[in-house]
């Protein structure tokens, strides 16, 4: 146990990171490693204050405490932020601590404001705001990206409010400040966001050389067939390597008005079976929204194809081109190789191409 602050605490995130690297769970990386003393700060003050905040006023913000500046990690995708994250959030010994999906975390925000609307309140956004800052001290949001205008909107309103409470905010972004919604539409209404942003948060790039996701599947099999114990084993083996020891969630998106879920979503990586995806009404909108909200997706079961489940098979072929498109990185269960798939009836000989991409996606270097 150390003394370092003056109070009896466990391990520093430091010592946590050696630890990992020692038993193999982790590689050494001096760009990972020059944000751990960032968070150990940020773990310091939340866990110092909270012991100081004990009492007839606990859980209330004191003015006398200073908020820290929280962090903005960005970098390109595999570099490791997720990690960090919940490494930071694992080892972080307070009440009041959220990890939240940026996607998740903006369809909550829509969700409360809909039904602060059907109750008439004036501002829709002072209730959530109200809810998200109830006892919250720190806000963590995996793979922040903003592509809507009306979340490009709200987000700005939000944050200000969870400043002024006191949350601490930690994010993870693919993408710099300056370039959350890039070329969107009235984006000089977004910059003071911006702003706020660097004055609040850290801005700090981990510019790691290594994408540590392409690496996991390197030389690894990432297309599973037939069907079977060993397909599941290969397919939860990935997703367990791939989720960081995060906690998956499902992810509503809303496109057109309709919704659109994901069943379990985590880091960055989605899973979900052929019936889940392909089985349901869903339209190229509905897939491009799926590309657009994952880095890297997992397809469980996908059946031989033919004119027994045609309308089915059509979405597939969209699916992939949606995925194929964005440079998702696919993992897949299936009855047979690709060329397999889909061997009689109306639109085989369009599958070749489908059948092509499928392949293609397989490559180790695929959606680098």
């Amino acid at each position: 146990m150390s003394h370092r602050y003056g109070w009896c605490m466990s391990a520093t995130i430091a010592e946590i990171y050696a630890e990992r690297v020692t038993d193999g769970t982790l590689h050494p990386d001096p760009a990972q490693e020059a944000v751990l003393p960032m968070l150990e700060d940020i773990r310091h003050h939340l866990e110092s204050t909270a012991l100081r905040r004990k009492g007839i006023l606990g859980g209330l913000f004191h003015k006398d405490d200073e908020v820290p500046q929280g962090l903005y990690l960005w970098g390109g995708v595999g570099r490791g932020k997720s990690m960090l994250m919940n490494l930071f959030l694992e080892n972080l010994r307070i009440a009041g601590k959220r990890r939240m999906h940026f996607h998740a975390f903006m369809q909550e925000v829509h969700s409360g404001m809909h039904a602060a609307r059907q109750r008439g309140v004036a501002d829709a956004l002072a209730p959530v705001a109200a809810a998200f800052t109830k006892d919250l001290r720190l806000l963590a949001l995996d793979e922040m990206q903003i592509t809507d205008i009306t979340d490009a909107m709200i987000v700005g309103r939000l944050f200000e409010k969870l400043f002024a409470a006191g949350v601490v905010i930690l994010t993870t972004s693919n993408r710099p400040p300056e370039d959350l919604y890039k070329n969107g539409l009235n984006r000089q209404l977004f910059l003071p966001f911006i702003d706020m942003l660097r004055e609040r948060l850290v801005v700090h790039e981990l510019a790691s050389p290594k994408d540590y996701r392409q690496d996991r599947l390197a030389g690894e099999q990432t297309y599973f067939t037939p069907l079977g114990p060993q397909a599941r084993a290969g397919i939860e083996a990935i997703w367990k390597s791939f989720t960081d020891h995060g906690m998956p969630h499902p992810l509503v998106l809303t496109v057109k008005g309709r919704e659109v879920e994901l069943p379990a979503v985590c880091s960055g990586v989605a899973r979900a079976s052929f019936y889940e995806l392909c089985a349901r009404p869903h339209g190229p909108a509905d897939y491009l929204a799926i590309a657009g909200a994952v880095r890297m997706i997992i397809i469980e079961d996908i059946p031989q194809l033919g004119r027994a489940n045609f309308n089915e098979a059509r979405r597939f072929v969209t699916l992939i081109d949606a995925l194929y498109d964005a440079h998702v990185r696919l993992v897949a269960s299936a009855a047979a190789e690709p060329e397999y798939l889909y061997v009689e009836g109306e639109g085989s000989f369009e599958f070749e191409r489908t059948a092509s991409r499928l392949r293609e996606m397989q490559a180790a270097n695929w959606g680098a």
